[in-house]
This record gives C-alpha cells, structure tokens and sequence, in this order.
C-alpha cells in the first residue's frame, strides 16, 4: 500500500498562516489591491494577538476564532466583515459591544457588520478608526 502523500510544508495551525495570506494576494489581481493590503496590516496591526489566515476563500482575521473576512466581491467594492466566527460563543450582541464613533459600521445582524472600504483615496484618513473596530471587535472573542 503506498504511503500517504504528505504537503511539502507543514500545516499551519488553525488561524495562524500569513504564508497563506500572502500567496492569496500573489495570485490577487484585483484594482484595490494596495487599499486591501493597507487595510489587512490596519487590522493586524490592531492587537498583537490578532492573527490571519484563509477562511471561506478570502483572507481572514483570528483571534481565538474568526471574527474579520475580506469581502473582496461585494457590489460596492472590497469589504471588511466583521462576525463572530463559524461557531459563535459569545453571547453577546456586538452592536452594544463595540464602539463605532466614526459611524463606518454597517450592521447586518446582532453579530455581523461590514465596513465598505470605498475609494482607496479615503482610506488613509479611515484607517485609525478601521483598527479600532478591529481590536474592540476581536476582544469580543478574548
């Protein structure tokens, strides 16, 4: 019988895989490319235990569970999605949980927002405030 194939690199674990992140956006042919990398090092940048990955076929944000995904599709332009994971936990309801002074949040339910990225030129000026929502959102799931 022969033997199992084995990847040539190992798995990364669950959450965990900027390797991953950066192959996605080698192969990425996307106009907003530069505004989607600004935006993932924004996010990254928010909390040191923040991680990345790919989850649901776009690049991803972890902290003890998924709680941010690209939306690299959404009619509007690239979108980031906050939630509460795959198998939610929290029993609470981030609208009340998460402070958005700046007002960027589109609420889609008690646990999921989106915040539409726009044009790349207004990005810059929205980036503090786009951290902010990352790090209080991922404490959600601290």
């Amino acid at each position: 019988m022969p033997a199992p194939l084995k990847s040539a690199a190992p798995r990364a674990e669950e959450g965990n895989d900027s390797a991953a992140v950066d192959a996605f956006f080698a192969q990425l042919q996307h106009p907003l490319e530069d505004a989607l990398q600004a935006l993932r090092s924004a996010v990254l940048s928010a909390d040191p235990a923040i991680t990345e990955g790919i989850k649901w076929n776009s690049p991803s944000f972890y902290r003890q569970g998924w709680f941010a995904t690209l939306n690299l599709r959404a009619k509007d332009g690239p979108q980031l999605v906050f939630h509460l994971g795959a198998k939610t936990k929290v029993a609470t309801e981030a609208r009340a949980a998460v402070p958005d002074p700046a007002g960027l949040l589109r609420w889609l339910g008690p646990d999921r927002a989106a915040v539409a990225l726009g044009d790349a030129a207004s990005l810059p000026a929205r980036l503090p405030a786009l951290r902010e929502l990352a790090g209080a959102w991922s404490r959600l799931l601290a």
